[in-house]
């Protein structure tokens, strides 16, 4: 995947590779110690939130996706499900 700035993704769609939306990006979360990025997390939309999204959620009910599942970042941020 090529270099983008995290600017560039604040506030950005996230989408599940099978076309479902899932919510906007809320954070990314890093390994302090190695540097890596860990987790993509994601505030899901009101109507996302009445559907059954087989996704883990921390204790503020956003999903959490490993930065590994992230697929594409366009005009979306898709994610394998």
């Amino acid at each position: 995947m090529s270099d983008i700035l995290a600017e560039n993704l604040s506030g950005k769609a996230v989408m599940g590779s099978d076309g479902t939306e899932l919510g906007m990006l809320y954070n990314i979360t890093m390994d302090l110690k190695s540097g890596e990025l860990d987790e993509v997390l994601i505030e899901p939309d009101e109507e996302t939130m009445g559907r059954n999204v087989s996704l883990d959620t921390d204790e503020a009910g956003r999903y959490r996706v490993p930065v590994q599942a992230v697929q594409a970042v366009k005009d979306y941020i898709v994610v394998s499900r």
